[in-house]
C-alpha cells in the first residue's frame, strides 16, 4: 500500500468519527490539504468557519496569508507541503479545542505523522505547540527554534497566520518580521533535506 492509500484509509475512518461532541456540530471533517510527502508537514490548530465549510485546512484569510508566506520562499501546497490540524472538526465559535477533543482526535494526527515520517514538521500556533511539544512556555518563546521530533524530524514552532493578521507591523522584531526570519530558515533546512 502506498502513502496516499494509507492516508486515505485513515481519512475514511476519520470521516465517520463520532468520538467527541464536535462530530455533531461539524459540517465537514477537515483532514488535510497539500501534497503527501516525507519532507515538509505543517500541523495547525483546528478548523475554522471556512475550513469546516470546504473540508480543507487553512482556506480562510489566515490560509491565504499562509500561502503568501510559503510562496515568499518558493514553497506551495501542491508541490511542497502537507497540511493538517491537531483536530479535524471545528470547535464552536472557533474556540480552542478542549483537551478531551484533542485526545479523541490524536489517533488521526499520529497516524498521519506515522505514515509520512516527515523530516520537517512546522508547528503552527500555540494549540499545536501544546499538542506536539511538552514545553513550560508558549509560542512566542518557542517560535523560530528547532526541536527534535518523532522519526528524527526537525520541528519548528511558528506563529499562526491569524495571529499575524492581528499584528500587522513589519518592523524589526515584530511577529511578521520574526515569521520572515523563520520561513527563510525553514527553506534553508528544507533545501538541505531534499
Amino acid at each position: 500500500m502506498n502513502v496516499e492509500e494509507e492516508l486515505n484509509k485513515v481519512k475514511e475512518k476519520c470521516l465517520h468519527c463520532e468520538k467527541c461532541p464536535l462530530s455533531k456540530t461539524r459540517t465537514n471533517v477537515v483532514f488535510s490539504d497539500g501534497i503527501p510527502n516525507n519532507k515538509l508537514v505543517l500541523v495547525g490548530e483546528a478548523p475554522g468557519f471556512y475550513e469546516d465549510k470546504e473540508g480543507k485546512p487553512f482556506v480562510g484569510k489566515a490560509g491565504q496569508l499562509l500561502d503568501k508566506i510559503l510562496a515568499s520562499v518558493g514553497l506551495t501546497r501542491d508541490k511542497d507541503i502537507y497540511i493538517m490540524n491537531t483536530i479535524k472538526c471545528r470547535p464552536p465559535n472557533n474556540r480552542d479545542p478542549e483537551q478531551y477533543e484533542k485526545d479523541a482526535c490524536r489517533e488521526y494526527l499520529d497516524a498521519q505523522l506515522e505514515i509520512l515520517k516527515p523530516k520537517i514538521i512546522l508547528i503552527c500556533g500555540n494549540v499545536a505547540l501544546k499538542s506536539l511539544l511538552n514545553l513550560p512556555y508558549g509560542i512566542t518563546r518557542a517560535r523560530g527554534n528547532w526541536f527534535e521530533g518523532p522519526y528524527g524530524a526537525k520541528m519548528m514552532p511558528i506563529y499562526h497566520p491569524s495571529y499575524l493578521l492581528r499584528n500587522d507591523s513589519r518592523e524589526k522584531g515584530s511577529p511578521k518580521w520574526q515569521m520572515w526570519q523563520d520561513i527563510k530558515e525553514i527553506k534553508r533546512v528544507y533545501e538541505g533535506k531534499k
